[in-house]
């Protein structure tokens, strides 16, 4: 489950990017309607979560710099994007986050106020770094596969474990990359991974008591499923804090 795609300079892009196809998640699995109420779709191509009424938490890169904005239209409430049911709502302020200057350089998270308040579930953050190792469940209307060409309405999601930094680190090393351990979450397994498209969406796990809680935020990677390049994700728990009083501004 990546948030981006390899160039041919092996340079990590932003999964929604202008001009890219909207796919899905590879090697998941169609969401049920209503399965993940508080997911929604940004018009530009990227994911996100409602983490207030009326304030959607996506990734830094998915937006521009903190101030006045009204071109996002978002698309909440269901997993078909064309769903007759399907509740839209339009930005009006974005806040992201001070430190952001590129996906791969950590501090990729942003937060977007909308138009009218949305009459949903919305998504807790993990209150430590407890939950930020094993299983975790991820999702996003992104690729189905690397290159691939057909776009897809339905939300995927995909169950993942979490990968060491230390491993993480050393497999984008080789790729010149360097990873920013202290603002990341790695993930992924063999045929199973985020891809373009599913950028900003929620990386989530069960709370102790049954709730679902965010834990991180795709944000980028190389290629989409390669076993040597796991998915890198926002690690919420980092951020916590921040994200917490940007959303307070906003609502």
């Amino acid at each position: 489950m990546l948030a981006v795609a390899v160039t041919a300079a092996i340079a990590p892009a932003p999964a929604g990017a202008s001009g890219r196809p909207i796919l899905e998640v590879v090697g998941g699995n169609v969401a049920k309607a209503g399965e993940f109420p508080w997911v929604v779709r940004l018009s530009m191509g990227c994911g996100g979560a409602l983490t207030a009424p009326r304030v959607v938490l996506t990734a830094g890169h998915c937006v521009g710099a903190t101030g006045a904005d009204k071109k996002i239209t978002v698309t909440a409430g269901v997993t078909d994007l064309k769903a007759k049911n399907a509740v839209t709502a339009h930005s009006v302020e974005v806040i992201r986050a001070p430190g952001f200057q590129t996906e791969t350089r950590g501090d990729d998270w942003a937060v977007v106020k909308l138009d009218r308040v949305l009459a949903l579930p919305t998504l807790p953050l993990v209150p430590d770094a407890s939950s930020d190792q094993g299983n975790v469940t991820v999702m996003g209307w992104g690729q189905t596969r690397e290159g691939s060409l057909q776009q897809e309405r339905r939300l995927h999601y995909a169950t993942v474990p979490t990968i060491p930094d230390a491993t993480c680190a050393k497999s984008y090393l080789a790729a010149k990359v360097t990873l920013v351990r202290a603002d990341s979450i790695c993930a992924g397994r063999h045929g199973v991974d985020t891809c373009q498209g599913d950028s900003g969406g929620p990386m989530v796990r069960r709370a102790r008591d049954g709730r679902w809680a965010q834990v991180g935020i795709v944000s980028w990677g190389l290629g989409c499923a390669r076993d040597a390049y796991p998915g890198v994700y926002t690690q919420i728990s980092k951020f916590r804090t921040a994200i917490l009083a940007a959303t307070r501004k906003l609502s």
